[in-house]
């Protein structure tokens, strides 16, 4: 065999190991990219929300939960006060929201299903306060449901 041989065969495996390298780097940051686009637990996102009960929906904020096969399960935020309601915790709006001159209120009581498309605009994420609170009543609720079930 000649030593040129060699050296091209060489070179075009050293070619064929880059181009893999790249493509992979390439996919994985597309995977990334396309997944910093999708709503994931613990952002806060404007979207187009339905009401709860009868037609229609309002573009809100909104915590997201967890994604499901039928939608993404989100707490609806509001902008009015619901100090009085034990089923509302009191959230830090400015992180996300710099136009806010008052904090607002996660309705904890009444998560929403919520169609991927509807999902408009990633404004920020929950602070670590908000996030255990929702989790900590999230479970008590379970706990709830579970005893009454059992009566």
């Amino acid at each position: 065999m000649a030593p040129g041989y060699v050296l091209a065969v060489a070179n075009w495996w050293l070619w064929a190991a880059v181009a893999a390298a790249v493509l992979v780097v390439a996919g994985w940051l597309g995977r990334r990219r396309w997944r910093a686009g999708r709503p994931s637990s613990g952002d806060i996102w404007w979207a187009d929300v339905p009401y709860a009960r009868g037609r229609g929906s309002k573009l809100r904020p909104c915590l997201v939960l967890r994604r499901r096969r039928d939608g993404i399960v989100v707490l609806k935020i509001t902008s009015q006060d619901k100090s009085h309601r034990r089923d509302h915790l009191l959230i830090p709006t400015r992180h996300w929201d710099a136009r806010a001159d008052h904090d607002s209120y996660l309705n904890l009581g009444e998560p929403i299903v919520v169609q991927p498309a509807a999902f408009q605009r990633r404004v920020g994420t929950a602070d670590l306060h908000t996030r255990r609170e929702v989790a900590r009543f999230r479970s008590a609720a379970a706990r709830r449901r579970a005893a009454h079930n059992q009566r």
